[in-house]
């Protein structure tokens, strides 16, 4: 049985509603109709949650069909002779309805809202974002698609060595909002640190140059406190493409609504909070060391003898939020894009075409040995 998902449509023409980056808005695709994101949702609470429950129930079913295809397997045909292989590619995987027109969508079971290939319909999964799995935060894509396009082709005309059949196979259209599930860490960090420290002094005496060097202890101390450390909760994004579109400006925080959801993709958490707490206690530890080391400063010389840092954790959110992706294959091997859906910081491996770096190197070579040559000759 396939499980239950809701698209929002617009209460005046029942055409599909999305967010609006610009307007902040939910926007009907059809009448252009605008509606606050607060009037959608409480339009739509009710039906969420039938939605839900008509999820709950179908996992059931689900179950106790599995159950039962298990107590039929130990009577039935033998396999011994098929692939431990065949059918692994269903696990992990579940089906839905398209409320606008009825076709079946498989997605994988992190997914939590995206369109129907069919009709184009934006689609939301609220099971995946309720009770213990409803996220605390969100913060709306402010970066349209438009702009994000804009910026990613800025980038690419920076980069003279880009291959030009990579701009052309590039495909930029195909970027898609995403927002990705993020767990944001509170917490402490208190410590210490010793320092060896050297400054070095160079003066004449007589026909001689002297050079003195001076040796310090240097000792530091300090605390920090952190505030909604953020660390990616998706296995499907890579750790430092992440990190690199940082900071979020979190004033924009909003209380979680799957009213922001519809044109965008998004996906549940799949790495749990404590498979997260490496990364943000290295990022937390690590902030304070880099403070403590920024104060010595007026010397020429300076390392680290020892440290003990010392974390406090606090409370733990929550949160999706929005980032811009595209990925692109050239040559066999894969691109990956990201962009902040708030800022616009774009983060992005290039291939480089070392024809067109050869050929600049070899010009420039030229022009250099001209220039030298006509030098000696008019010396």
């Amino acid at each position: 049985m396939a499980e239950q998902i809701t698209n929002y449509q617009c209460p005046a023409c029942t055409g599909p509603l999305h967010y609006s980056e610009s307007l902040g808005k939910l926007k009907c695709d059809y009448c252009g109709t605008e509606y606050e994101v607060a009037e959608i949702e409480a339009m739509y609470a009710k039906k969420e949650e039938k939605s839900v429950e008509a999820q709950k129930k179908a996992e059931k079913e689900t179950e106790q069909k599995k159950q039962q295809q298990a107590k039929a397997a130990e009577e039935g045909w033998d396999t011994s002779d098929i692939s431990d292989n065949w059918g692994k590619d269903a696990a992990g995987m579940k089906s839905y309805n398209c409320p606008s027109c009825g076709a079946e969508l498989i997605c994988d079971e992190t997914t939590a809202a995206t369109s129907c290939p069919y009709c184009g319909n934006p689609t939301v999964v609220p099971g995946q974002f309720s009770g213990v799995l409803k996220p605390d935060y969100v913060i709306p894509f402010k970066v349209s698609k438009k702009e994000a396009i804009e910026k990613l082709k800025m980038h690419y005309k920076g980069r003279p060595y880009l291959p030009k059949s990579f701009k052309d196979d590039n495909h930029i259209e195909e970027i898609q909002g995403v927002y990705v599930p993020f767990w944001m860490f509170d917490g402490e960090a208190e410590g210490w640190a010793n320092y060896k420290a050297s400054r070095s002094h160079t003066h004449r005496e007589g026909d001689y140059e002297v050079t003195r060097t001076e040796h310090f202890d240097v000792y530091r101390e300090g605390s920090l406190a952190f505030e909604k450390v953020p660390v990616d909760a998706s296995s499907k994004m890579p750790d430092d493409h992440m990190d690199s579109i940082e900071p979020f400006d979190y004033k924009e925080l909003k209380p979680f609504s799957t009213a922001y959801l519809p044109g965008f993709l998004a996906d549940k958490y799949d790495v749990s909070v404590e498979d997260s707490q490496e990364r943000a206690d290295s990022r937390c530890a690590g902030t304070l060391v880099d403070a403590m080391r920024d104060t010595v400063v007026g010397y020429d010389g300076c390392f680290v003898e020892n440290q003990d840092i010392k974390l406090k954790r606090g409370k733990v959110h929550y949160a999706l939020l929005p980032v811009w992706m595209l990925t692109t294959k050239w040559k066999d091997k894969d691109y990956l894009f990201a962009m902040n859906g708030q800022t616009g910081k774009l983060v992005g491996d290039l291939p480089t075409s070392w024809g067109k770096f050869w050929a600049t190197f070899g010009i420039i070579t030229g022009v250099l040995t001209a220039a030298l040559t006509a030098f000696f000759l008019l010396a």
